[in-house]
């Protein structure tokens, strides 16, 4: 009896998240074990389509915090919030046209291997502690985030919320496999499209159309650049995300596990490609409600988007858009988690267990998840102690990202660059960040405004790293190990396989969820046609994909 416990949803919308529940984990089944080496395993063979690797990286980067957090500095400050985002889209360029060619030519499976191969064991588990470090810290923002969106559509409470969540994200984990990850991140992204889609014109509606969205807003609502978030913070944040997408562990598995240089490159425009479109809908929805409902203030603006979903959407299809943030932030900790493993089992305890078989391995990285998982849970529980998600999420990003990132990347141009260098300057970074974060602050009274506190985290390392070369050119060079390179992997058959595998179960996926909206959209045709048509253009799709690789 669910429906007289959380009053806001209705039956229907139950019966749509536990169908979308069971498809996602069905989808992810049907690759379980299907690795037969780490490689296959946490890289999908190196053969994933780059379509497929370019949606695995957006869901990736994406979680139901854009919604919370980007959509609270919507309702708040407007068009900024898209602005904010288009600065990821220029970051996905950035890294697809400079980046993501020379991750896939090294060869490597993890950004780990490729630090041990080129600086040592020494500079790789600095790097990894720091890596996984940090990785906790985001996992329990997207928990805190879904949490969030929980507590404002069904009632849980927010300590609850993230405990089931955390559960059920470690068991999703737990399926494994690359492979898995990424065609789930395909059918997560067709699920929240179609949910986010339809949300806009419903929304439109509600306030009157667009007439009343240019005569009633606040004065300043449409400017690209407001309050705290200046053209400096853009900036600094376009050079930051930048330096995030093509630096962040997580991320450069999505360019390793793709077949050419080419193909990378592709995979990193496709996610600008699409940064440059969703944030238009997925902002204006909050933008909307603040002409609705003018009054929110404080942490309950981080809950506009999901009130003008509670507004709009009719019964069924609210539980389509709970499902699809649900599922796409369990796409973001799933890919944290998978990554964290693949750390830990490739470049940690591989060394010492090479005795050992494969097995033995999969089962330590799962079980490597299970603790990340447990830790992630309760970090997310301190955040409203922390001053709120968007404090935490711009200010661990600001201190972490490119500290963490640009020496490594910097390292993928520049062939004299020492290990002694790329640890230095992150060492060096994160502490000037970190001392101007909380002992500055503490002892002079003086602290940072944001574009500061970005520009600082991007400009620090690079000013570094621009040093370390300058000095460089002064000393004699030391012996450096040879650049890792790609080497052709023997082809059995099995990467042609393999894709048309996961293409058909995208493809059934797409169907079933197209018929889902179609079926949704029927009660909903006295409000509009906009969500069967929807759900006929998701079953479309589906048919696309599905009939050319039926066969296998």
């Amino acid at each position: 009896m669910l429906f007289l416990i959380f009053p806001f949803l209705q039956t229907l919308d139950y019966i749509t998240i536990v169908l979308l529940l069971a498809g996602i984990f069905v989808a992810g089944s049907l690759f379980f074990g299907s690795g037969h080496n780490l490689r296959s395993f946490f890289a999908g063979g190196g053969n994933i389509p780059w379509w497929i690797g370019g949606l695995s990286l957006f869901m990736s980067f994406f979680s139901a915090g854009t919604f919370v957090v980007w959509g609270s500095i919507a309702y708040t400050e407007g068009w900024t919030a898209i602005t904010i985002q288009w600065m990821m889209a220029g970051g996905g360029v950035i890294a697809g046209l400079l980046i993501a060619p020379r991750w896939n030519r090294t060869g490597c499976l993890t950004a780990a291997e490729y630090i041990t191969r080129r600086f040592g064991a020494r500079v790789q588990k600095f790097y990894t502690a720091l890596f996984l470090s940090v990785s906790l810290f985001s996992t329990g923002t997207f928990l805190y985030s879904i949490a969030r969106i929980v507590e404002t559509a069904v009632g849980i409470s927010f300590i609850t919320s993230i405990l089931v969540l955390g559960l059920l994200c470690i068991l999703y984990v737990a399926i494994g496999g690359f492979r898995a990850v990424v065609v789930t991140d395909v059918l997560q992204f067709l699920i929240l499209t179609a949910a986010v889609v339809i949300v806009l014109p419903l929304a439109f509606e509600r306030i009157g159309g667009t007439d009343t969205l240019f005569r009633q807003t606040p004065e300043g609502f449409f400017r690209p650049a407001a309050g705290e978030y200046t053209w400096g913070f853009m900036l600094a944040s376009l050079l930051g995300n930048a330096s995030s997408l093509g630096g962040n562990w997580a991320f450069v598995q999505r360019y390793t596990s793709v077949a050419t240089p080419a193909a990378a490159r592709k995979t990193g425009l496709l996610f600008g490609a699409l940064y440059l479109v969703c944030p238009v809908v997925w902002m204006l929805p909050p933008m909307l409600f603040r002409l609705h409902e003018p009054s929110l203030t404080g942490f309950g603006s981080e809950n506009a988007y999901l009130l003008m979903c509670r507004e709009v959407l009719p019964p069924g299809l609210l539980g389509l858009m709970l499902g699809g943030m649900i599922f796409a932030t369990l796409s973001s900790f799933n890919t944290i988690l998978n990554t964290s493993a693949s750390v830990v089992t490739n470049d940690l305890l591989k060394p010492l267990l090479r005795r050992f078989p494969e097995r033995t391995l999969m089962r330590a990285a799962r079980l490597s998840t299970v603790v990340f998982g447990v830790l992630a849970v309760t970090f997310a529980l301190f955040i409203p102690r922390c001053g709120g998600i968007v404090n935490v999420v711009i200010s661990i990003g600001a201190m972490t990202a490119a500290p963490m990132c640009l020496p490594v990347v910097w390292s993928l141009y520049s062939k004299g660059l020492s290990g002694r260098a790329v640890l230095g300057t992150t060492l060096a970074a994160l502490g000037i960040n970190l001392a101007f974060k909380f002992a500055v602050p503490l002892l002079s009274g003086f602290s940072l405004s944001r574009a500061g506190e970005m520009a600082l985290g991007v400009l620090g390392p690079a000013v570094i790293l621009a040093g370390h070369e300058v000095c460089r050119r002064f000393r004699k060079p030391a012996a450096q190990p040879p650049m890792p390179q790609r080497s052709a992997a023997p082809d059995d058959g099995s990467a042609a396989r393999n894709n048309r595998f996961s293409l058909k179960v995208i493809g059934v996926g797409a169907m079933l969820s197209g018929a889902l909206v179609s079926a949704l959209g029927i009660p909903a045709l006295a409000v509009s046609r906009f969500p069967l048509c929807i759900g006929l253009l998701l079953l479309a799709a589906g048919l696309r994909l599905y009939f050319p690789n039926r066969r296998i």
